[in-house]
């Protein structure tokens, strides 16, 4: 190291440590690195000859302690001050005091906001747990926005109402909802809705509904998306998918776009959460007879080439017996409530404004549900 350092004023360090084979990462962090044979010293640092003196710091203290200055910033009592003629110091110093004396905090931290308790929402069934919530739809122009109201049913994944208006209001989700209840045939103490925080959904009209409905309603913590996670998954499901357009030209697109999107979202979408059914054929009790249905085709196609399936028997993806929101962190189970709801068939009724569906089941879901010819 000695040789190197006396070498690199002439030549450069580099030069140097390749020329002694030594790595220059090496020289530096030897560099760095203190000698402990050669203590070093440090001295205090001198007072600036601007700083007050020890007694001036005291009545600076002893000033914004006062009960007169207690709750005035260090701004608001050095103006107050010169008004009286008095002038202690600057108030950057008042500032620099008080940190000393460790009186300085960050003020949003002494915010004492709302306790907001997390839901813990269970659904076994459905219509037992409703969530639902609203999106902007990007309109022909600039800044011009439809909003699409739907309501969903988190054990089942299906869309039992939805709207598209062209503002954001209280009314319009009270006519949905209340429509979209008396179509499902929800009975008092039968329902929990669940929403986001959003003006829409604290109303005091939606909530003079529910109470008269019966329907329990909770909400979301603040700017907490997962607490509303299957309105949320819903929506980027419409919007990833193909030929969901940039823009909508009018509301009556919007609408158009609706009646297409979501019949199809009901009763034409496997979803991956349900084992690959429908949303239709789990809201309205039918996924025993659609797996018994696959299962048949399963077993006639491991008995025509056994050897295709490596694994034996092929078998169905389970289906959820218990879907939450937030479930608890102690793991408990949970199983399905006797009694679940079935389902008659009839026609899906559509509104010009709104589009609610009926407790009824859409003939070209039972016409599925066929036996397989082998």
């Amino acid at each position: 190291m000695d040789a190197v350092e006396a070498v690199v004023p002439g030549v450069g360090v580099a030069p140097a440590c390749r020329a002694l084979g030594l790595p220059r990462v090496s020289f530096y962090r030897l560099r760095r690195t203190p000698n402990p044979d050669l203590e070093v010293r440090r001295l205090p640092r001198p007072a600036p000859p601007r700083a007050l003196a020890p007694d001036e710091r005291e009545v600076v203290l002893d000033t914004l302690h006062c009960e007169r200055f207690m709750d005035h910033a260090p701004a608001q009592v050095h103006a107050t001050l010169l008004d009286e003629g008095t002038y202690l110091c600057s108030p950057r110093t008042m500032y620099r005091i008080l940190d000393s004396a460790q009186e300085v905090k960050e003020r949003r931290d002494q915010v004492r906001r709302p306790h907001y308790a997390k839901p813990e929402l269970l659904a076994t069934r459905p219509n037992q747990v409703w969530s639902w919530d609203i999106t902007k739809l990007m309109g022909p122009a600039k800044w011009t926005y439809f909003y699409l109201y739907v309501i969903l049913d988190i054990f089942s994944r299906y869309v039992v109402g939805w709207m598209v208006a062209l503002h954001e209001s209280a009314a319009l989700a009270e006519g949905l909802i209340s429509e979209t209840c008396d179509k499902q045939g929800i009975v008092k103490g039968q329902l929990t809705l669940h929403a986001d925080r959003g003006s829409s959904m604290r109303s005091k009209p939606v909530a003079l509904l529910l109470a008269d409905l019966g329907v329990v309603k909770t909400h979301s913590r603040p700017q907490v998306s997962n607490d509303n996670p299957f309105s949320e998954s819903q929506f980027k499901t419409m919007k990833y998918r193909p030929g969901f357009p940039e823009r909508f030209g009018s509301l009556e697109d919007a609408r158009t776009f609706g009646h297409a999107f979501f019949p199809w979202y009901n009763d034409a979408h496997h979803h991956s959460a349900l084992g690959f059914l429908t949303p239709a054929v789990v809201h309205y009790g039918l996924a025993d007879r659609v797996r018994e249905k696959r299962l048949r085709v399963l077993a006639a196609a491991f008995a025509a080439h056994p050897e295709r399936f490596l694994k034996g028997t092929p078998h169905l993806a389970d289906l959820p017996q218990a879907v939450w929101i937030n479930p608890p962190e102690k793991k408990t189970t949970h199983q399905d409530a006797p009694g679940s709801t079935q389902a008659t068939v009839d026609d899906l009724r559509v509104d010009p404004v709104c589009r609610t569906y009926s407790n009824a089941v859409d003939p070209s879901i039972t016409s599925a549900l066929t036996p397989v010819q082998h």
